[in-house]
């Protein structure tokens, strides 16, 4: 298991990850790092325990808004997926109803044809 270094709030952490996650876990580990200045700039410093759980708790509000935008795009989707099915629907229906009418108008223009022929 590899260890990967990190650095947040000017501070050097190892975290163990994963074989071929490391660029993964330093890129998260610097949008972390990146949350901690933001707070530091607004609040200052209040420790670092503090520090971690406040940008702990941004990214959690940042993850469920992206969850809760998710879940509405989710919903939409279905509701055009109903929406299209039941226009689909509409369709077969109309195109069996032209092809009826389509056949009736055939066998009449065959039944004048046939008329015609034997006057």
């Amino acid at each position: 298991m590899p260890l990967v270094n990190v650095m947040v709030n000017g501070r050097a952490y190892t975290i163990a990850c994963d074989e071929g996650e490391e660029d993964h876990l330093k890129a998260l580990a610097a949008d972390v790092d990146t949350k901690v200045r933001e707070l530091l700039s607004s609040v200052g410093q209040v420790g670092d325990q503090r520090l971690m759980l406040m940008s702990a708790l941004l990214l959690a509000d940042e993850l469920h808004a992206a969850t809760v935008k998710l879940d509405q795009a989710r919903a939409e989707l279905a509701a055009e997926r109903g929406t299209r099915e039941e226009l689909s629907g509409r369709v077969e229906r109309s195109e069996a109803v032209a092809a009826d009418a389509l056949e009736n108008a055939v066998r009449r223009i065959e039944d004048i044809a046939a008329k015609l022929k034997a006057a």
